[in-house]
């Protein structure tokens, strides 16, 4: 399927799941993915080599985020969602809100930072310049919250609801570069959320449910204004092929339907991983206490024990 030019000039059939999923790549995303594959399995081979575990776990979640990605950008998903606003919805929450969470599960910033060799002195490599980028003042603020959230809220209202999405959607480019906008969004807003990789701000566990929670709920709203409208809202989703033979308020009813069930999905994902690391790391907390008293004798036993006979002898 050819993706130039505006996508209401596509004379697609009727949609099904099955054509839905037929192989139709975009050359871009095809290329980016297997970049992606192809880099975070030299790493995980590279530290094999030299004797390093990698979690499975990891490269199984960073695998199927790539494959996420691919599967609403390199099949005719594609070609509907340039047609049809309920398609397009499943991409743009997919790519922004699902596929992020499964990349950063995968950890490939401490991937990199393990795999890539050390400059030798004086020099900077790949390693040392994604350190610089790391604790660079740009981005302690993308990672921001007080940025973060409002870019999260903005990339619904403000390009939804303005000219910008029917001039993005007039061009091969102007799409492409929209879907990189919504995966690196979600990929920012869940970063510090999900507190895998190293970054600028690692907040507690009940700041980063907060920062989760505070920008759900526009997603819902978001999604409850299309399906109470009752006139299309969008341009470039106005006059639907006939071909289709769809609605185009239906349409838009359906993509606001899936706006809003995807505004609880990703939520109980990211709820469920957080749940789980702080889990983690309280029995982490607990092993080295426990360490630690083997070392000391327990000393902090020993001295809440003499307080207390202290408090005995006195009250004799």
């Amino acid at each position: 399927m050819d993706h130039s030019g505006h996508g209401m000039n596509m004379d697609l059939p009727p949609f099904t799941l099955g054509r839905g999923l037929e192989f139709s790549p975009d050359l871009f995303f095809l290329v980016a993915c297997l970049v992606g594959l192809g880099l975070y399995g030299w790493g995980v081979a590279r530290l094999r080599r030299r004797g390093d575990a990698w979690p499975l776990g990891r490269a199984v979640s960073f695998t199927i985020g790539v494959l996420s990605i691919a599967l609403v950008m390199c099949t005719k998903l594609n070609d509907y969602g340039m047609v049809m606003f309920s398609v397009h919805m499943v991409q743009h929450m997919v790519i922004s809100m699902v596929s992020p969470i499964l990349l950063l599960l995968g950890a490939p910033v401490t991937l990199a930072l393990r795999a890539l060799p050390v400059a030798r002195r004086g020099t900077k490599g790949p390693r040392e310049l994604l350190l610089m980028l790391l604790h660079s003042r740009y981005l302690r603020i993308i990672t921001h919250p007080a940025f973060t959230i409002p870019m999260f809220i903005a990339s619904l209202y403000a390009l939804y609801f303005t000219p910008l999405f029917d001039f993005l959607m007039g061009s091969t480019t102007g799409h492409i570069a929209m879907m990189v906008h919504f995966l690196m969004v979600g990929l920012i807003f869940f970063w510090p959320i999900m507190g895998v990789d190293p970054g600028p701000h690692r907040p507690g566990y009940v700041m980063r449910m907060l920062e989760l929670f505070a920008g759900m709920p526009f997603h819902a709203f978001f999604g409850i204004a299309l399906m109470m409208a009752t006139e299309p809202m969008i341009k470039a989703y106005e006059n639907p092929p006939a071909s289709l033979g769809i609605d185009a308020l239906s349409d838009q009813n359906a993509a606001g339907g899936i706006a809003w069930a995807f505004s609880e999905i990703p939520s109980v994902l990211v709820l469920i991983a957080l749940v789980y690391q702080w889990y983690r790391s309280e029995q982490r907390v607990a092993k080295r206490a426990d360490r630690a008293a083997d070392r000391d004798g327990d000393k902090e036993l020993e001295a809440y024990n003499a307080y207390l006979a202290s408090l005995q002898a006195r009250g004799r």
